[in-house]
């Protein structure tokens, strides 16, 4: 079997825990406003490649050495796109002993595909999950798309026990918010598996490729959130969490 994969990168240090090896699908069905990557968005593309889940595998292991507490990270793109090659790197992946992590949206996850997404889970060490925002409407004009798979993929990663980081982008004027930021934190709040929440600032370095494909890009007049407004959103999106943890606190006292 072979994907379409955009490229690859030997030494990523923000794609999980450790030094990784980071592998960039092709395909995506979110069109968020504020993408970096907009030449992972179709499949079929001039400046992709076709490989073989071997040698992926293969070119893992000439910079294994290096990879000190890493493993192998799958991005896009959206990984989920390419479900069965996905899962069969994976799946050999684990052979290898690799530490496998899915950076995902979920935006993929139907329940009625649970037997597949069982099968993925079951080779995959860590989930690097995107929430877009926390809103529905808002969701939708941010990415083209809503976000009742991707909340309902967070309570399948929950009940599956599945190790979670969830990352959320800081964009002024869009997700920068306090009770968006709250309601997201009251959320997360919920979930037993929540190993980590990466709280990132919009940039706008993506611009230039924009230019480069030709396309118009969305958010050309949104300047680039700064780490105060990011270490403010994580501070809201704690509260809520705190605010979850208190309600299910006293519901649990109540019904002592």
């Amino acid at each position: 079997m072979e994907g379409h994969i955009h490229s690859t990168e030997s030494f990523g240090t923000v794609d999980g825990p450790g030094i990784r090896f980071v592998v960039f699908f092709q395909g995506c069905p979110m069109r968020c406003l504020y993408c970096h990557n907009p030449d992972t968005w179709s499949i079929g593309g001039s400046d992709e490649n076709l490989r073989s889940v071997d040698s992926i595998l293969d070119e893992y292991d000439g910079v294994k050495e290096f990879l000190r507490g890493g493993g192998l990270t799958a991005t896009g793109g959206e990984p989920l796109v390419q479900m069965e090659f996905l899962t069969e790197l994976f799946e050999k992946a684990k052979t290898k002993g690799i530490h496998t992590c899915l950076d995902t949206s979920g935006i993929l996850y139907r329940s009625e595909k649970r037997a597949t997404f069982d099968r993925l889970m079951a080779s995959t060490d860590l989930v690097m999950l995107d929430i877009k925002h926390i809103d529905p409407e808002e969701h939708q004009k941010l990415t083209k798309q809503p976000n009742t798979h991707i909340l309902e993929f967070a309570e399948y990663l929950n009940e599956k026990q599945i190790p979670v980081w969830i990352r959320h982008v800081i964009v002024p004027g869009y997700t920068l918010n306090d009770a968006y930021l709250r309601r997201l934190g009251y959320f997360i709040g919920g979930l037993d598996n929540l190993k980590a929440l990466d709280v990132l600032p919009y940039h706008t370095m993506g611009e230039v490729k924009y230019q480069n494909l030709g396309i118009k890009y969305p958010l050309k007049d949104v300047p680039a959130a700064t780490k105060e407004q990011a270490v403010h959103a994580k501070n809201m999106i704690f509260e809520g969490l705190k605010n979850r943890l208190r309600d299910e606190n006293h519901h649990a006292h109540t019904a002592n």
